[in-house]
C-alpha cells in the first residue's frame, strides 16, 4: 500500500530529449537501450517511439511479442547504476492456440513487466474479479518464454514542449506526446524516471492549462531497496498539470462499500496521492517539428 505520507522529493537533473537517434537495432543481449542513448549523447536522454517499440520472446511454444506501453528507469544515485523496466500491454487469460474456446471462462487481466539486466526479471500481474494470491508473481523471464529480445526504436525527432503554447499547439496538431515524470527518495538515494505515451491530454484554452492523465505505468516504491528491484513496482496511473508535482493512483485491494458496509474487496485503482516531481512533455515524430 502506498500513501502520501511517504517522503519523496524530486531529484537529480531533468531528463530531457533533445533529438533521438536512428531507430534502435534489436539486441538479444540487452545492449540496445545503451546503444540508443549513446547515439544521442548520453544515458537516459533517449525517448522511445511507443508506437514502434516491442518486446519479443524466442520460445518455440509461443514466441509472443508484447507492445511496450511504458518504461520506468530506476537510478541508484549512490552508485550511478540505472535499471530499466518495460511495462507491456495487457491481455485476457486465454487458451493459446486452442481450436475453440479461446478465452478462459474464469478470466483475468494479464500484464507483464520485464526488467533488470538483459530484461531477465519478470513481474506478472493477474487480475481476476476477486482478490487472488496469484495477483503478483515475480520470476525469471527465461523460465517463461525464453530470453527476451528488445525491439526498441527511438523517437525521431523529439521536441521538448516547455511552454503552454507548445503544448497547446502540439496537442491540437495531433503530435504524439510522451510524458516523463521524475521522482526520488533522499533516504534510499533512489530516483525514478517514468516515461509513457500520453493517452489522454486535457487542454483548457480559457485557463491556458493542460492536464495529463494516463496509464497504466510501472510505479516504483522508492522508500525501500527491494530485491529484486522489480518487486518494488505496482500498476498505477499518473496525472500532472504543472512541472513540479504529479498525482498517482495505484491498483490495490480496495473495499467495495454499500450502505456503509464492506461487501468485499477487489483490485481497483484507489487512494490517490501526490508527490513532488519533475515533469517533462515531449513531442515525438515528424509532426513535432511543425
Amino acid at each position: 500500500m502506498h500513501t502520501n505520507r511517504r517522503s519523496f522529493v524530486a531529484g537529480g537533473l531533468a531528463s530531457l530529449c533533445a533529438v533521438a537517434g536512428t531507430p534502435g537495432r534489436a539486441r538479444a543481449d540487452g545492449s540496445q537501450e545503451q546503444e540508443i542513448a549513446d547515439e544521442i549523447g548520453g544515458p537516459l536522454a533517449d525517448c522511445l517511439d511507443y508506437g514502434l517499440s516491442f518486446l519479443a520472446n524466442p520460445s518455440p511454444m509461443n514466441a509472443v511479442r508484447f507492445w511496450i506501453e511504458s518504461r520506468t528507469t530506476v537510478i541508484d544515485d549512490s552508485t550511478g547504476v540505472s535499471t530499466h523496466f518495460y511495462q507491456c500491454a495487457s491481455c485476457k487469460s486465454e487458451h493459446t492456440f486452442a481450436e475453440t474456446g479461446l478465452f478462459q471462462e474464469d478470466n483475468y487481466d494479464f500484464l507483464p513487466i520485464f526488467g533488470g539486466t538483459d530484461a531477465e526479471d519478470l513481474l506478472i500481474f493477474r487480475r481476476p474479479a476477486r482478490l487472488s494470491e496469484r495477483y503478483r508473481q515475480v520470476t525469471k523471464s527465461e523460465q517463461v518464454w525464453g530470453k527476451p529480445i528488445l525491439k526498441l526504436r527511438g523517437g525521431q525527432p523529439v521536441r521538448v514542449l516547455d511552454t503552454w503554447e507548445k503544448i497547446r499547439d502540439a496537442t491540437a496538431a495531433g503530435v504524439p506526446l510522451v510524458g516523463r515524470t521524475e521522482i526520488a527518495d533522499p533516504g534510499t538515494k533512489l530516483r525514478a524516471i517514468i516515461e509513457c505515451p500520453v493517452k489522454t491530454m486535457n487542454v483548457s484554452l480559457e485557463r491556458q492549462m493542460y492536464q495529463v492523465d494516463t496509464g497504466p505505468i510501472a510505479f516504483p516504491d522508492l522508500s525501500q531497496r527491494s530485491e529484486p528491484l522489480i518487486a518494488s513496482l505496482s500498476l498505477a496511473f499518473v496525472a500532472f498539470n504543472a512541472p513540479h508535482f504529479a498525482d498517482f493512483i495505484i491498483e490495490q485491494p480496495t473495499p467495495v462499500i454499500e450502505d456503509e458496509k464492506e461487501l468485499c474487496k477487489i483490485y481497483h485503482y484507489s487512494s490517490p496521492f501526490s508527490l513532488p516531481a519533475k515533469n517533462t512533455l515531449l513531442g515525438v515524430g515528424a509532426a513535432a517539428e511543425c
